[in-house]
């Protein structure tokens, strides 16, 4: 379906419009050329669509909505902080387990290390 293409002319409507490029610069060769588009809506003749629907609200829907978001932000910010806590716990859990068994590790080596220091060193009597 081919969409209507308009004039650029001095006198523009309040349409929307787009450009696109022209499909016989591509033929010639030469430098593209672009043909302004009126965008293909839905919309009846006559009908405007409003620019955004957040303008349509009373200042104190405005600000319970702002109130809702914060509250809601917080929310979500408390709950993260919370995990962020309990994967701190489970790290820390974890590191202080890596202590002990290597402390373990290390106590084991320090008494193999006397008993090889005994066998190896000469024993004078």
């Amino acid at each position: 379906m081919q969409e209507p293409v308009m004039a650029v002319t001095g006198d523009e409507t309040d349409e929307e419009t787009e450009l696109a490029p022209s499909h016989m610069a591509a033929a010639t060769g030469d430098m593209p050329t672009y043909q302004i588009r009126a965008p293909a809506t839905g919309l009846p003749q006559g009908v405007v669509m409003a620019a955004s629907p957040g303008s349509l609200h009373s200042p104190q829907q405005v600000a319970e909505e702002a109130t809702r978001k914060r509250e809601l932000r917080l929310m979500k910010n408390r709950e993260a902080a919370k995990e962020c806590r309990r994967r701190k716990k489970e790290y820390v859990k974890c590191l202080e387990s890596r202590v002990a068994v290597l402390e373990v590790q290390n106590k084991k080596l320090i008494e193999e290390l006397e008993t090889l220091k005994d066998i190896c060193s000469p024993k004078t009597d």
